[in-house]
């Protein structure tokens, strides 16, 4: 179905979200949502802190320092706090420097990235209690997707990156919500946001892609407190002509925009990554880990692979012959290789320089063929050919959301163990989690912050 003409569209888009986020009480938010919100913070500490050392956060942080500024946020990693606007910077960046954070298939991108750096800043500022820093999270968390359900599926197709995009508005309407912003202000949050909104996917595979996701969360900050000020803007940047939807999308729909999600909120759809790579190589990973296992399989036993994906994908995560640590996190082939060499692909170590050149690694992943089908963005499908003439199939899709919300909470917090406490220590890092499990009854939520305040990266 084409969209509807600019001139048709009657349905006062932006105020609507902007009212929404504006609405959203702690009351209206569901136990399993909650809990998904407490397990997307959870992550964000975890991707956050393990991202902290990371080049790419380092010179960010190092330019924080050195252009100084007031001291009111924490620097994730650094001694030092800093402003508002570089914490969201620095601390957006280093959540999706590993690209091991999490998924939300109707935003089109990463959803806690952003909006958890700016409304983590903003609440430590504040002294904002956890319910109020669960309910703007989630605020964001939904507007964003949203948005992202307005402009879909073109807009990522044209090579805009919907983690930069699309989150500068969660960032806006979380921090708006902190701030106490009313539907007006808040839909002049949005326009301020939209016409910030910048990110482009040829990026990916650069220090530039987790630079979306520190520049959002700034975006969204800056646009939340000037409208605060009173600064002005147009209150239909998404639906009005030259806006929002209308440059970078060809699938303006309002009804998929407006429609409420299957379970309620969005956040409850949340996708968490649990492989330390680009998300579309997960299925993937976990077929032919399956098969691997169930087969016993050993490299040398394989005469080729055949995969096949998304075609989206090809443009995304097909890179043929990596040669560094961070291309092999958008190479369908050598993430296929890990997983049948039995490389443990949730460990951010092993995402290396010196594995992407590994000449058994290299062998491997010559023998698999990738190829589009038109299948869902994240349905995989795998035939393993044998040297002995036996064949092995199967497919998988990562992006059902859990069932089973507290199962998928033990996962989290697996992988929050395993990132955090190599770097804080046992003791640290539990009193972290702790606090993180009981966010709605925390009083100042710089108390999360002060955990981590001490520990330098690196």
């Amino acid at each position: 179905m084409s969209s509807p003409a600019l001139e048709e569209v009657t349905t006062p888009v932006t105020e609507n979200l902007a009212q929404g986020a504006v609405d959203l009480r702690f009351e209206d938010i569901d136990a399993d949502s909650l809990a998904v919100a407490k397990q997307c913070l959870i992550d964000w500490f975890a991707v956050t802190l393990a991202g902290a050392a990371e080049p790419l956060t380092t010179m960010l942080a190092a330019e924080a320092e050195e252009e100084g500024g007031q001291p009111r946020a924490t620097l994730i990693g650094s001694a030092a706090k800093g402003s508002l606007a570089q914490a969201c910077l620095v601390n957006g960046s280093a959540s999706h420097a590993l690209d091991y954070d999490d998924v939300a298939r109707a935003m089109g991108g990463h959803p806690t990235a952003q909006v958890g750096a700016a409304v983590l800043a903003m609440a430590e500022d504040m002294g904002a209690s956890g319910r109020d820093l669960v309910t703007a999270f989630v605020a964001g968390y939904e507007t964003e997707c949203h948005v992202g359900s307005l402009v879909s599926p073109s807009h990522y197709r044209k090579g805009f990156h919907a983690t930069a995009t699309v989150g500068c508005f969660g960032a806006a309407a979380g921090v708006g919500r902190l701030l106490g912003l009313d539907g007006e202000a808040m839909a002049r949050a949005l326009g301020i946001a939209g016409t910030q909104a910048a990110g482009l996917k040829s990026q990916f595979g650069t220090m530039c892609k987790p630079l979306h996701a520190g520049k959002a969360a700034g975006n969204g900050l800056l646009a939340a407190r000037m409208a605060k000020r009173g600064f002005t803007s147009r209150p239909d940047i998404l639906e009005v002509s030259q806006g929002f939807a209308d440059t970078q999308s060809d699938d303006l729909s309002i009804e998929r925009a407006m429609q409420t999600p299957p379970r309620g909120l969005y956040v409850r759809e949340n996708l968490f990554k649990f492989h330390a790579a680009c998300y579309m190589t997960h299925s993937s990973i976990e077929i032919l880990s399956d098969l691997r296992d169930e087969a016993q399989l050993t490299p040398d036993q394989i005469d080729t692979v055949e995969l096949s994906v998304d075609p989206g994908s090809l443009a995304v995560c097909n890179i043929q012959e990596p040669d560094t640590g961070l291309e092999a996190k958008f190479s369908l082939r050598q993430t296929a290789a890990f997983a049948l060499a039995g490389v443990d692909t949730a460990s951010i170590e092993n995402f290396s320089d010196a594995n992407a050149q590994a000449p058994h690694l290299v062998d491997l992943r010559r023998k698999v063929n990738v190829t589009g089908d038109g299948g869902p963005a994240s349905l995989a499908s795998a035939v393993i050919n044998l040297h002995d003439g036996q064949t092995l199939e199967r497919s998988f899709d990562v992006g059902v959301p859990a069932e089973d919300v507290a199962a998928q909470g033990l996962k989290i917090d697996a992988k929050f163990r395993s990132l955090v406490v190599p770097l804080l220590g046992q003791e640290t890092a539990e009193a972290l989690l702790a606090d993180l499990h009981n966010l709605e009854n925390l009083d100042n939520t710089g108390r999360l912050l002060g955990h981590v305040a001490d520990w330098h990266a690196g």
